[in-house]
């Protein structure tokens, strides 16, 4: 740490970091801008040189921040005992590859390494126990990108509680950053001028994977969040026929109301952006196949898994998927049609845009609560006893789906920490009972015209199948008693209770068929 003169009060440095990728290099600009000093580690030596020739560029005058390092051994031995190492790793293999060097440079048990990868949660678990003898194994999960990064992310980190006490202090200095009362950011993305007032974007979530794990689910959400405002966007420009322009301004007037978010932010600019070869907007001339690095999927196998319903964010991902199909949709263009569609009027076009406002936000509620729904189930599978409200929290600023509407999820939780659904909450009850109509119009107008719109269908259905007190389930056992002899439960017997219909037998009792 250093004295407020400038001066170092130890030669030694507080942190020691690994990987100066794109994300390794900002936090650990990120960590000298809150007075910690870094040892740099990666095995590409022109990278430390990089992250040193930063450092002075930014600091000036002022002492060097950053150390670089030839090797694991002098990494280590120049930290303070005990040892605090960050790794900025590719998730997998490259991890454990560092955790064995370490190992062999002579890392001792009480020292910590925390990961900051994309992990599955499940290799943090395996991790924890793979090294306890070693080293003290914790895992952080970061969301906010490059930009996030250096200027403060949204952190989940999981793992010891003795490690978490020694971390607290420096994680949180590095978090993003919002306004309590409003819930907004607080922001700076000016070098050495770091954001040190407000709530941190940091806490605590749990055991071992837990944040991981809550970090897997956030990115989830991101993908039906994306898709849903990218379906909007498709309604817009094929049924209204807006411009790229037009409807990036639209976006700009709904980011001032109730769906402000970093994600409505962006897709105005992108949609903004012309083509510097050509002059036409960019988006036209990005190919339609959309990328994907997995945590999505890894939601939609762990909703299915622990038999969570989350199909908004199973249909955005299968929507990548579909994607793909890039040669056989041009194909298919030419061979299936579509529903002939009546051109709308002025004042038609004008009340659809409204009507999709609410669509499109009525959708997003959905995603969340379907994402907060697989938390609460995987939190009583594994014994975790997650803070939702805690974790909506940490997510208004700094993160990919940051919104302003997060202050409201936050207060949920915080009202009724039992909250089965947050459906439930009142406020978000409210809220879609005086929407739903315009978000059942504007789907029925995409179905009439043939546009797919899968993520804010299956929103819908989500909502309408919550909201029914039966489901036609009744005769989806009844099937699979009489193929399988599955069993049933009665309505009018104990809960729990199982019966079967011998279906061979002709004495049994059937509705008459009248001739």
């Amino acid at each position: 740490m250093q004295k407020e003169d400038g001066k170092h009060t130890d030669p030694k440095c507080d942190i020691g970091f690994i990987g100066l990728g794109v994300m390794g290099a900002n936090l650990t600009l990120n960590l000298v801008d809150h007075g910690f000093r870094v040892a740099c580690f990666d095995l590409d030596q022109t990278k430390v040189d990089a992250i040193i020739a930063k450092d002075e560029e930014e600091r000036g005058d002022s002492p060097a921040r950053v150390e670089g390092c030839s090797s694991y051994t002098e990494l280590l031995s120049k930290l303070k005992s005990p040892h605090m190492v960050i790794l900025s790793v590719p998730a997998g293999e490259p991890v454990d590859h560092v955790c064995s060097h370490l190992i062999d440079a002579g890392i001792q048990a009480d020292d910590i390494v925390v990961d900051t990868g994309n992990s599955l949660w499940t290799d943090s678990v395996e991790r924890e126990e793979k090294y306890k003898s070693k080293f003290i194994f914790f895992s952080t999960a970061v969301s906010g990108g490059e930009v996030g990064a250096r200027f403060g992310p949204s952190l989940m980190p999981s793992g010891n509680p003795y490690a978490w006490t020694r971390l607290e202090p420096i994680l949180k200095a590095i978090s993003a950053k919002v306004d309590a009362q409003s819930g907004l950011p607080i922001e700076s993305f000016t070098p050495g001028e770091p954001v040190t007032e407000g709530e941190p974007c940091a806490t605590y979530i749990g055991p071992v994977g837990a944040g991981h794990y809550v970090k897997m689910v956030h990115n989830g959400i991101e993908y039906a969040d994306m898709q849903l405002i990218c379906e909007t966007y498709q309604v817009m420009r094929t049924a209204l026929h807006m411009s790229a322009a037009e409807i990036a301004e639209v976006f700009r007037r709904w980011n001032k109301g109730k769906l402000n978010s970093y994600l409505i932010e962006i897709s105005a600019e992108v949609l903004e952006q012309l083509d510097p070869e050509t002059g036409v907007p960019l988006v036209d001339v990005i190919l339609d196949k959309a990328g994907q690095k997995g945590t999505g999927l890894w939601t939609a196998v762990s909703a299915l898994q622990v038999g969570s319903p989350a199909q908004t964010i199973t249909s955005a991902v299968f929507a990548r998927s579909l994607s793909s199909l890039k040669d056989e949709r041009v194909a298919a263009s030419k061979v299936l049609r579509g529903p002939d569609v009546k051109p709308l009027s002025d004042e038609e076009k004008f009340a659809a845009i409204d009507k999709l406002e609410y669509a499109l936000y009525c959708s997003k509620i959905c995603a969340y609560a379907q994402g907060f729904q697989l938390m609460a189930v995987a939190s009583k599978e594994h014994g975790w006893e997650l803070d939702f409200g805690g974790i909506a929290k940490i997510w208004r600023a700094g993160c990919i789906i940051r919104a302003v509407f997060l202050q409201s999820i936050a207060k949920a939780y915080e009202n009724n920490e039992e909250l089965a659904n947050l459906l439930l909450d009142p406020f978000f009850a409210e809220q879609i009972t005086e929407y739903q109509s315009d978000w059942r119009e504007s789907l029925a107008q995409a179905a009439l015209a043939g546009i797919p719109c899968p993520a804010m269908m299956s929103a819908l259905s989500y909502y309408d199948s919550y909201r029914t007190a039966v489901l036609p389930a009744n005769l989806l056992q009844g099937q699979r008693d009489y193929f399988g002899a599955h069993t049933y439960q009665r309505v009018d017997k104990p809960a729990g209770k199982k019966f079967h219909l011998d279906w061979s037998d002709p004495a049994r009792p059937q509705v008459a068929i009248k001739k």
